[in-house]
């Protein structure tokens, strides 16, 4: 293991960068398709995924969306037109597949971002972005090659994958970044 800060940080990146060195070009088209589509975005992931995934929500509210996050008070309920944004990167979770069961039961349309696309979740999205990266789900035995703990690659990767989304959205639906400055709260 590498012993100073930045090496450590150095393998990090590299390892986050070898993520998006395995996706394919136009790869982040029916993210952008599926989030600029729907009438209503509703997100939720469980642990530091379910973190990413209320980035996600806030950036999206900041580009003018309406999005929302499941468990909030102010959740809307989902139905035609509405997309059910969710991430399970091991590839499933009991409240995951639930969730993604009632909304589809609802109308809303699913989707899925995951590091393990055989998981359960993955036969409940109607559409599903494969991030290649290290979860839970393989953070154990001789194959683990993360520098980063558990899941810890899938998440940090979720972050830069997101952040770039809303920078392909903002440019696709023409929001400037000053509108979406003025969409940030004034309550901290």
């Amino acid at each position: 293991m590498p012993d100073s800060l930045g090496a450590l940080a150095d393998g990090a990146l590299d390892e986050i960068r070898g993520v998006f060195g395995r996706l394919a070009p136009g790869a982040i088209d029916p993210v952008l398709d599926a989030l600029a589509g729907a009438r209503r975005i509703v997100c939720h992931g469980v642990g530091r995924e379910g973190l990413m995934m209320r980035a996600l929500a806030m950036r999206l509210y900041h580009l003018g969306l309406d999005v929302h996050v499941v468990g909030d008070m102010s959740a809307p309920p989902v139905g035609p037109g509405d997309l059910l944004a969710v991430s399970a990167g091991p590839g499933g979770f009991a409240t995951i597949d639930g969730l993604m069961r009632v909304a589809r039961d609802a109308g809303a349309r699913t989707f899925l971002f995951t590091a393990q696309p055989q998981g359960s979740a993955a036969s409940l999205a109607d559409t599903i972005f494969v991030l290649p990266a290290q979860t839970m789900a393989n953070d154990t035995g001789p194959a683990v090659a993360s520098v980063l703990p558990m899941g810890s690659l899938y998440e940090g990767a979720q972050f830069l994958l997101f952040e770039l989304v809303v920078l392909r959205l903002r440019d696709r639906l023409g929001i400037a970044p000053e509108a979406m400055r003025a969409r940030h709260t004034n309550l901290e």
